[in-house]
């Protein structure tokens, strides 16, 4: 199976107030998918934590071609491409129920020891009966490029709470990106459905952790860029570049 899919029914709860599925929920949906297929490939949770290893999200791209509704029928698709550089790259692709691409997405991964905090390279994941190299996104998501030049607010203090840490005791990744709908406002988050979004995974942050999140925004030709950076202290938690 070197293509993982599902099939997926849009609940109420993964839609916002526009009835369209939130940025946050696919990617909920997109980790979960990754991990049962590393699962079937032989390099899922299971089988990395033996070695106190574990899959890191770390950069992701996301564009909405045509962001599905509640109650909408979707297939989910997700594949491994193997290594890249630094990261082990994974895209997705979210089809209508007649075959209409609605989501596509890249990301890319590190394998951490747990205990040490190095990366490392395992050969089971450069195998190249597992590897699909199919690019849904030309390139790989990129690093996020906060504008120095201009005025950067803070807009909301979070303090990670229980409804905030996964399994492994750190915030989720998903959570992330809720934080930064949060900061956009639902002015804008409701009035313009969201084009596209990339967002890095900088530093890990725990239950207790206050972070302050800051926003600036631009319009550019092809739309409305918001630029959303958490802070603890001077260390950066994670960083987004939404377009609506």
């Amino acid at each position: 199976m070197i293509k993982y899919t599902e099939k997926l029914t849009i609940p109420c709860y993964d839609a916002d107030a526009s009835w369209l599925l939130k940025p946050s929920s696919f990617m909920n949906y997109a980790q979960e998918a990754a991990g049962r297929h590393a699962v079937y490939l032989g390099f899922g949770y299971d089988d990395l934590i033996v070695s106190n290893t574990a899959w890191i999200l770390s950069r992701v791209h996301v564009v909405f071609t045509d962001t599905p509704r509640w109650r909408d029928e979707v297939t989910l698709v997700t594949w491994h491409k193997g290594l890249n550089r630094l990261f082990y790259l994974r895209d997705f692709l979210m089809l209508d129920k007649d075959g209409n691409e609605r989501v596509k997405a890249t990301t890319s991964w590190l394998v951490l020891n747990l205990e040490t905090r190095r990366l490392v390279r395992d050969p089971k994941l450069m195998e190249d009966n597992t590897v699909c190299q199919d690019n849904v996104i030309d390139t790989p998501a990129d690093k996020v490029q906060i504008p120095k030049d201009l005025e950067h607010k803070h807009v909301l203090t979070h303090k990670v709470s229980y409804s905030d840490v996964d399994m492994n005791g750190h915030t989720n990744n998903a959570m992330y990106m809720q934080w930064a709908m949060d900061a956009v406002g639902p002015e804008l988050a409701s009035a313009h459905p969201v084009k596209e979004f990339t967002i890095n995974f900088n530093h890990e942050t725990k239950s207790g952790d206050e972070v302050c999140i800051y926003k600036t925004d631009v319009r550019k030709e092809d739309g409305i860029h918001v630029y959303i950076e958490g802070m603890i202290g001077d260390v950066s938690s994670f960083s987004v570049e939404i377009v609506f």
